[in-house]
Protein backbone atom coordinates (compact mmCIF):
# COMPACT_ATOMS: atom_id res chain seq x y z
CA UNK A 1 0.00 0.00 0.00
CA UNK A 2 1.13 3.05 -0.87
CA UNK A 3 0.07 6.10 0.99
CA UNK A 4 -0.70 9.73 -0.66
CA UNK A 5 1.26 13.14 0.88
CA UNK A 6 -0.34 16.19 -1.33
CA UNK A 7 1.87 18.99 -2.18
CA UNK A 8 1.00 22.63 -2.39
CA UNK A 9 3.37 24.89 -4.94
CA UNK A 10 2.73 27.80 -6.63
CA UNK A 11 3.19 27.42 -10.21
CA UNK A 12 6.56 29.50 -10.18
CA UNK A 13 8.04 27.29 -7.50
CA UNK A 14 7.21 23.97 -9.16
CA UNK A 15 11.35 23.15 -8.85
CA UNK A 16 10.82 23.16 -5.33
CA UNK A 17 9.02 20.04 -5.10
CA UNK A 18 10.80 17.62 -2.87
CA UNK A 19 12.11 14.91 -3.75
CA UNK A 20 14.29 12.26 -2.93
CA UNK A 21 18.16 12.30 -4.43
CA UNK A 22 18.11 8.65 -4.94
CA UNK A 23 15.51 5.90 -4.61
CA UNK A 24 16.63 4.38 -1.65
CA UNK A 25 16.54 7.58 0.13
CA UNK A 26 14.23 7.58 3.16
CA UNK A 27 14.29 11.56 3.35
CA UNK A 28 12.84 13.95 0.76
CA UNK A 29 15.06 17.54 0.41
CA UNK A 30 13.56 20.50 1.08
CA UNK A 31 14.97 23.74 -0.74
CA UNK A 32 15.22 27.22 -0.02
CA UNK A 33 12.69 29.50 -1.95
CA UNK A 34 14.93 32.68 -1.17
CA UNK A 35 18.20 34.09 -1.32
CA UNK A 36 19.32 34.36 2.29
CA UNK A 37 22.64 35.23 4.21
CA UNK A 38 23.14 33.13 7.63
CA UNK A 39 25.90 35.20 9.49
CA UNK A 40 27.69 32.93 12.06
CA UNK A 41 25.29 32.52 15.14
CA UNK A 42 21.73 33.44 13.50
CA UNK A 43 18.92 31.43 12.60
CA UNK A 44 16.12 32.23 10.50
CA UNK A 45 12.97 30.76 9.07
CA UNK A 46 13.74 29.64 5.73
CA UNK A 47 10.68 29.26 3.15
CA UNK A 48 10.54 26.37 0.94
CA UNK A 49 7.20 27.22 -1.07
CA UNK A 50 5.56 23.70 -0.60
CA UNK A 51 2.42 23.78 1.74
CA UNK A 52 1.28 19.79 2.51
CA UNK A 53 -1.73 17.81 3.75
CA UNK A 54 -0.89 15.03 5.56
CA UNK A 55 -3.33 11.83 6.34
CA UNK A 56 -4.96 12.00 9.69
CA UNK A 57 -1.89 9.54 10.89
CA UNK A 58 1.00 10.89 9.58
CA UNK A 59 3.26 13.68 11.19
CA UNK A 60 6.41 15.16 9.23
CA UNK A 61 9.52 15.62 10.39
CA UNK A 62 12.06 17.98 9.65
CA UNK A 63 16.14 16.81 9.85
CA UNK A 64 19.17 18.65 9.21
CA UNK A 65 21.31 17.86 6.14
CA UNK A 66 24.79 16.54 7.54
CA UNK A 67 26.54 17.75 5.00
CA UNK A 68 25.58 20.93 5.84
CA UNK A 69 26.29 20.80 9.64
CA UNK A 70 29.86 19.03 8.53
CA UNK A 71 31.17 21.32 5.99
CA UNK A 72 29.47 24.74 7.04
CA UNK A 73 28.08 24.53 10.89
CA UNK A 74 24.77 25.02 9.30
CA UNK A 75 21.68 22.60 10.73
CA UNK A 76 17.75 22.44 11.86
CA UNK A 77 17.87 24.28 15.02
CA UNK A 78 14.52 22.78 16.27
CA UNK A 79 15.37 19.35 15.20
CA UNK A 80 13.50 17.20 14.40
CA UNK A 81 11.28 20.79 13.42
CA UNK A 82 7.68 18.50 13.87
CA UNK A 83 4.64 18.97 11.05
CA UNK A 84 1.32 18.36 12.36
CA UNK A 85 -1.36 16.83 10.04
CA UNK A 86 -3.69 19.72 10.81
CA UNK A 87 -1.24 21.80 9.29
CA UNK A 88 -1.77 23.83 5.96
CA UNK A 89 0.62 26.41 5.86
CA UNK A 90 3.95 27.18 4.03
CA UNK A 91 6.96 24.55 5.42
CA UNK A 92 9.68 26.71 6.86
CA UNK A 93 13.18 25.58 7.99
CA UNK A 94 14.50 26.69 11.25
CA UNK A 95 18.05 27.07 10.05
CA UNK A 96 20.92 28.18 12.53
CA UNK A 97 24.33 28.82 11.58
CA UNK A 98 26.79 27.47 14.14
CA UNK A 99 30.17 27.73 11.66
CA UNK A 100 32.34 30.30 12.27
CA UNK A 101 31.64 32.79 8.50
CA UNK A 102 28.79 33.91 6.78
CA UNK A 103 26.56 31.06 5.00
CA UNK A 104 25.03 31.97 1.56
CA UNK A 105 21.52 30.45 1.28
CA UNK A 106 20.40 30.68 -2.85
CA UNK A 107 16.40 29.77 -4.07
CA UNK A 108 16.58 25.97 -4.66
CA UNK A 109 19.51 25.24 -2.77
CA UNK A 110 18.83 21.83 -0.42
CA UNK A 111 18.43 23.06 3.40
CA UNK A 112 16.78 20.62 5.48
CA UNK A 113 15.06 16.48 4.71
CA UNK A 114 11.61 15.71 5.29
CA UNK A 115 11.18 12.38 6.62
CA UNK A 116 6.90 10.84 7.20
CA UNK A 117 6.16 8.50 10.11
CA UNK A 118 2.59 7.38 10.29
CA UNK A 119 1.29 7.89 13.82
CA UNK A 120 0.63 5.32 16.43
CA UNK A 121 -2.65 4.82 17.82
CA UNK A 122 -2.04 5.26 21.71
CA UNK A 123 -4.35 6.07 24.99
CA UNK A 124 -2.77 7.60 27.88
CA UNK A 125 -4.05 5.89 31.49
CA UNK A 126 -3.42 7.78 34.81
CA UNK A 127 -1.57 5.64 37.29
CA UNK A 128 -0.60 5.55 41.08
CA UNK A 129 2.80 3.23 40.50
CA UNK A 130 5.01 2.12 37.46
CA UNK A 131 6.98 -0.84 37.24
CA UNK A 132 10.64 -0.95 38.07
CA UNK A 133 12.90 -1.12 35.59
CA UNK A 134 16.40 -1.31 35.39
CA UNK A 135 17.78 2.55 34.69
CA UNK A 136 14.79 3.47 37.29
CA UNK A 137 14.55 7.23 37.52
CA UNK A 138 18.30 8.07 36.38
CA UNK A 139 18.11 10.65 33.97
CA UNK A 140 20.94 13.13 31.77
CA UNK A 141 23.94 10.75 32.16
CA UNK A 142 22.92 8.32 34.62
CA UNK A 143 24.46 5.27 32.64
CA UNK A 144 28.25 6.61 32.16
CA UNK A 145 29.99 8.52 30.28
CA UNK A 146 29.76 5.93 26.98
Amino acid sequence: MVDTILFQIAPEDRELTPARQHDSDAAFDLRSRVDELLAPGEWKAIPTGVKMQLPQDFVADVRPRSGLALKHGVTVLNTPGTIDPGYRGEVKVLLVNHGKTPFPIRRGDRIAQLLFFRLPQVQVVLTDTLECSDRGEGGFGSTGRR
